[in-house]
């Protein structure tokens, strides 16, 4: 059995990388060569080409893997190279990222072979995008009143989609919140602000979009994305400062209206189990989440 040499992705492997999502479209976050890109920096994931199928590996303690991504095929192939590559090295066979549709397209193949354990705080939060533009009914009034209140506040608002003139300005209004918010002592918060800031230095180069707003001619609030699926675009980064009020609900709905009018759904990704943030994205009355979980063999009784 030839051994697979892992690669950590660079910039230039979005050529090989992009297409197999698109052989294999999800709703997950995590398919777009973007997030993978830059988050492989902090959980230290590698990628191959296995059997015609792209797989990633998380070089943590233990051995483990993403759910291949091509065509159905050449999935099934790459699943069998991985089981028999883990009965080589004798270490478990375990998936991660392992959406519902992947779970039941393995299921085919394996019928009870394998169980799946879903990951609440790694379930994507995916709204239908009318909703978020419009915020029209009563579960949404909240939201209409924080808006109202916040263009009373500030009638001199205004919203831009970000560009090269003004990314800089973005850049520099996320290490202010940085400062605010504490980061520097939190290690999950620390890497999620690398990120945020190489969203934003390398918005051209990932072709992302994004939409800011102004107060008194200064960014308060930024948003990043881009498609994740033809019918779903993903929110990858939204900052605002807490000190102006409004500013979150207000850069979240002009955001969709100006960049994501032409998708049915807004994946605006998971809550990480923090009780503010999962307060904050259930408050929205998300459409479905995108549940994800880790995949085992099951055990013979």
């Amino acid at each position: 059995m030839e051994e697979i040499l892992f690669k950590r992705p660079e910039l230039e492997d979005r050529e090989i990388i992009a297409p197999y999502f698109e052989k294999a479209p999800s709703r997950s976050c995590e398919r777009t060569f973007a997030n993978v890109y830059l988050w492989s920096r902090h959980y230290h994931v590698k990628y191959a080409v296995i059997e015609g199928a792209l797989v990633f590996r998380d070089e943590g303690e233990d051995v483990a893997f993403a759910y291949p991504a091509g065509e159905p095929e050449a999935v099934k192939r790459a699943l069998e190279y991985l089981m028999e590559y883990c009965s080589r090295q004798k270490v478990p066979f375990v998936l991660y990222n392992v959406t519902e549709e992947n779970f039941a397209q393995m299921d085919a193949w394996y019928p009870g072979q394998f169980e799946i354990e879903y990951l609440r705080d790694e379930a994507d939060y995916v709204y239908e995008t009318e909703k978020l533009a419009t915020l029209a009914g009563k579960k949404l009034h909240g939201k209409r009143n924080h808006i109202n209140k916040f263009k009373n506040l500030y009638p001199d608002w205004s919203y831009e989609p970000i560009s090269e003139e003004n990314a800089e300005e973005c850049f520099q209004m996320a290490l202010e919140w940085r400062n605010e918010n504490g980061c520097e002592e939190d290690l999950e918060k620390n890497a999620e602000m690398c990120v945020t800031l190489n969203f934003l230095r390398l918005f051209r180069e990932l072709e992302m979009k994004g939409g800011l707003i102004r107060v008194d001619k200064k960014v308060v609030a930024f948003c990043v994305g881009e498609p994740v699926s033809r019918d779903t675009f993903v929110v990858h980064v939204e900052k605002a400062f807490a000190g102006v009020e409004g500013a979150y609900p207000m850069i979240n709905q002009q955001f969709v209206q100006h960049e994501c009018m032409e998708y049915q759904y807004v994946n605006r990704e998971e809550d990480t189990g923090a009780e503010g943030l999962r307060k904050a994205k259930l408050s929205y009355h998300p459409a479905f989440l995108v549940e994800k979980g880790i995949v085992k063999r099951r055990m013979v009784q």
